[in-house]
């Protein structure tokens, strides 16, 4: 098990000036380890199987196009299923963009910051099986189209098999996953400001 996932992602060495500010909030390093403890190592693991979330991990860290977290969970995948993995590399390459996207009413307040963007679907629906095809179509639309999250967005879960639990599961993990790819990449910066 590792000792501290973003501390190992961003860099932090025991003792640097990093570590002691993290230290400061202690609650908040522990609850984030916490966080990817139960997601990635649940004690039961039947709604969401564990090479699921890897694969889950290593797209939607992917999309981020942040290298070395994508590595990190890609390496994860790899110790689980690399045949998956080259499936999740294609499907990466697919989805890869920019955003956030979304359409806005017309007339409306916010209209001039309408983008249709991309609309990812699966590239190669049968190599990832119907769970992880809906899945990663899920994902990608909370990473770059969350304002267009409906409910006939959770119906295609629940008919490619997800339940309402895992798709609770499902959704912590991107969360999850935005929020630690933000935390490290604004501790990377600090790093980098504190050795210059």
């Amino acid at each position: 098990m590792i000792n501290d996932v973003i501390d190992q992602l961003a860099g932090i060495t025991p003792g640097s000036p990093l570590d002691r500010l993290r230290a400061r909030r202690p609650g908040a390093r522990e609850h984030a380890q916490r966080s990817f403890d139960a997601l990635f190592t649940p004690d039961d693991d039947s709604e969401v199987t564990l090479v699921e979330r890897d694969a889950i991990a290593a797209f939607v860290a992917g999309l981020h196009q942040d290298a070395e977290i994508a590595s990190f969970y890609a390496d994860r995948l790899a110790e689980l299923s690399s045949g998956l993995l080259k499936a999740v590399e294609s499907e990466i390459e697919a989805g890869g963009t920019t955003g956030p996207y979304g359409v806005y009413p017309d007339g409306g307040p916010l209209a001039k910051e309408s983008d249709e963007g991309l609309r990812y679907r699966a590239r190669n629906p049968a190599d990832l099986g119907v769970r992880l095809a809906a899945a990663f179509q899920h994902a990608h639309l909370l990473v770059f189209r969350p304002r267009e999250a409906r409910e006939d967005d959770l119906d295609a879960l629940a008919r490619a098999g997800w339940s309402a639990t895992a798709i609770v599961s499902l959704s912590q993990l991107v969360a999850f996953l935005t929020f630690q790819i933000r935390v490290v990449a604004g501790l990377r910066l600090l790093r980098k400001g504190s050795a210059s």
